[in-house]
């Protein structure tokens, strides 16, 4: 079953949402419950004013002969509402479901209208409501009004709601930053997890609510034990490969007193290859000597040396770049991953060449031979420790196939890449890209 990956949300993300949920569900009730409430009162206030200028002006239109309705009707005008006097009854639409109530309102306030045939209409001015109506007189005459003034429902309604975002909008960022100010430990705590590895622990302060501390406590408990199993496991590989090297060396000098040569040179091989496995073994997993600190070093004059003494055994080795380049880094450690590098090329090809290539934003090494190349589909699973490719590389090789292993893990503590790519005029290109905040130019002719 296909499961979709959803982007990662934080646990102060998390908190803020709910609040926020919260926070909008009791808002949003609030304010429809109170809305509803004033709109009744509103309607209330509004039928029991219209209700009794209504009662009013018919009792004194009905007192006054016809000519002189339409006089008084300007009398009975105010600045709320507008009356008049008409012989015709007014077209009619039928009432709006919103004055239906509001007429029950008028006519429970006075009953005397309800014999009056009143009819309520709503004319909209834009977003702004204005009601207005008739009803009869006693002479089938009517009485036409309207109210001068909208009624304020939306308008109302939205400086309410902007009033009451404010507070919440405030309770928002105060909750936020306070949440934040509790997961702080957990920020650290992740910082903490991801530069765990050698070197001394470094305990993450326990503070913040309960839970966070026992949280902290534990990683920290964890990091002991961790670092105290890998220093364990170090002192055991380191004691090994130097008990391991003297039966060896033991070996050798047996070997020298062998009659037949063939016999002398298969055993003399075989001591190589054991000594290179171990040795091996120990660089890949930190064995052999402590913790290099970087340092500044000369890069051009490092690719340059191995690439002299690969010609001084008689090698096709090259350097392509400046004379002079100098970084910050670890140098026996580098010195290694490029000699692994080399040794490689020459392994599988005929002609090697390294490059040094210093860039604005990275230094790139790069070491190419015209061997066989690597199959694409395995360019990066070579780069997994004791992985050996027999169909693309021959099985004569020493080692536990940890070559390329060292150069990726020594690379990855300059904060740098390795990358392996097949060149399109055959062999293999291995590029190792350096962060150019290490680099320190100091000659570059």
């Amino acid at each position: 079953m296909t499961r979709f990956l959803r982007p990662s949300v934080g646990v102060l993300g998390r908190i803020v949402a709910i609040l926020l949920l919260a926070v909008t569900i009791e808002f949003a009730v609030s304010t429809f419950l109170y809305e509803q409430a004033s709109q009744v009162s509103v309607r209330d206030d509004e039928a029991r004013r219209l209700a009794e200028h209504l009662v009013v002006a018919r009792r004194v239109l009905n007192e006054r002969p016809a000519a002189e309705r339409d006089e008084v009707a300007d009398e009975l005008t105010t600045d709320r509402y507008t009356v008049r006097w008409s012989v015709e009854i007014p077209e009619r639409a039928p009432i709006s479901p919103e004055l239906d109530g509001m007429r029950e309102q008028i006519v429970e306030w006075e009953p005397t209208l309800a014999a009056t045939d009143l009819h309520l209409r709503l004319g909209s001015l834009g977003r702004r409501s204005m009601i207005g109506g008739d009803l009869r007189l006693d002479d089938d005459t009517r009485l036409l009004f309207r109210m001068r003034e909208p009624l304020q429902t939306w308008d109302l309604a939205l400086g309410r709601v902007l009033l009451a975002l404010v507070p919440a909008i405030a309770l928002m960022l105060v909750s936020g930053a306070l949440i934040g100010r509790i997961l702080q430990p957990l920020r650290l705590l992740a910082r903490a997890a991801d530069e765990i590895g050698p070197g001394a622990p470094q305990p993450v302060p326990e503070r913040g609510p309960g839970e966070v501390r026992r949280v902290t406590a534990a990683f920290n408990r964890m990091q002991a034990r961790i670092t105290r199993l890998m220093d364990e496991r170090t002192r055991s590989l380191a004691a090994v490969g130097h008990d391991l090297r003297t039966p060896l060396a033991r070996l050798r000098l047996r070997a020298d007193g062998v009659a037949e040569p063939e016999v002398r040179d298969a055993i003399r091989d075989d001591i190589v290859e054991m000594e290179a496995m171990v040795g091996s073994m120990l660089a890949f997993l930190g064995g052999e000597e402590e913790a290099e600190e970087p340092v500044l070093a000369d890069l051009a004059i490092l690719c340059a040396n191995l690439a002299d003494d690969a010609a001084d055994r008689g090698r096709d080795v090259s350097y392509a770049g400046p004379d002079h380049f100098d970084m910050r880094l670890r140098r026996f450690g580098m010195k290694r991953a490029l000699t692994n590098l080399v040794e490689n090329a020459l392994h599988y090809g005929e002609r090697v060449t390294i490059t040094l290539e210093p860039t604005a934003k990275a230094t790139f090494i790069r070491v190419e031979d015209d061997g066989p190349g690597i199959p694409e589909e395995s360019l990066a699973l070579v780069l997994e420790p004791f992985v050996r490719l027999d169909t693309a590389r021959r099985r004569d090789t020493v080692g536990f196939g940890l070559g390329l292993s060292i150069v990726t893990r020594t690379v990855q503590a300059e904060g740098g890449r390795l990358t392996l790519a097949n060149r399109p005029e055959g062999g293999l290109c291995a590029e190792i890209c350096l962060p150019v905040i290490r680099a320190q130019r100091s000659n570059n002719l």
